[in-house]
């Protein structure tokens, strides 16, 4: 799903990052200060999506699904949390754009291990 490998996808995913992501994910993708531990407010800061977060441990799917639709909707449940639901704001073209632009941003070595990681979950959802 994700291209991290097409220029002109990147160069787009560049601009939607800048314009939708970046004011709490960071302009470098570095996330906010203490992204692991709950805020005062209850609410987690926004993770990284460089290669010290969490963001390549998840499949194309889910983190089209949670950009586009927000975690609420995933998990069928209120959960505290500030990352807005796209769906309506970000066609898919831009959130996959936006999404291979981090993809692309990662060392090689961490984008094979994701590419896995879409490899298993592509087989776990072939089996049900």
């Amino acid at each position: 799903m994700l291209k991290p490998n097409e220029a002109a996808v990147i160069t787009l995913g560049v601009q939607v990052y800048a314009d939708n992501c970046a004011s709490c994910h960071g302009v470098y993708l570095e996330g906010q200060a203490n992204w692991q531990q709950r805020g005062p407010d209850g609410y987690m800061p926004a993770p990284p999506h460089n290669e010290a977060g969490h963001t390549w441990h998840h499949p194309d799917t889910y983190l089209f699904s949670m950009t586009k639709y927000g975690i609420e909707r995933m998990i069928g449940k209120t959960y505290p949390n500030n990352m807005p639901a796209y769906d309506g704001d970000l066609t898919d073209e831009e959130i996959i754009a936006a999404l291979s632009y981090i993809k692309s941003t990662w060392p090689k070595s961490v984008q094979l291990q994701h590419d896995q990681i879409n490899a298993r979950a592509k087989a776990r959802s072939e089996e049900s």
